[in-house]
């Protein structure tokens, strides 16, 4: 079970984050769930509604963003409802060698 003192290290894909900072300004306030990740990397979706004028109907696009780690820090919601802050200067590495490594405690 995911929870706030244990995140580091579970698997993140599937999650739902919001980006609070970024040292790429764009960046914040994006949300979505997590699609993929890498060493560097998160990569979410992003829908976005656009309302079409011509047949006064709103549609959703979905597109999906990849969002350094190093420089940005996320709000995650872990399964229970909470929401987790974590730095992603602490996620950098691949999810496999996230579960290895050793924390803190926080």
């Amino acid at each position: 079970m995911i929870t706030s003192k244990n995140i580091f290290r579970h698997e993140l894909i599937g999650l739902y984050l919001e980006v609070v900072d970024s040292s790429n300004k764009s960046l914040i306030g994006l949300c979505g769930n997590v699609v993929d990740e890498t060493k560097k990397t998160l990569s979410i979706d992003v829908s976005y509604n656009k309302i079409r004028n011509d047949l006064n109907q709103n549609s959703i696009l979905i597109s999906q963003k990849m969002i350094p780690k190093k420089n940005s820090t996320f709000h995650f919601k872990i399964p229970n409802g909470k929401w987790v802050e974590i730095e992603g200067k602490i996620l950098v590495s691949s999810p496999e060698d996230r579960i290895k490594k050793k924390f803190k405690k926080i």
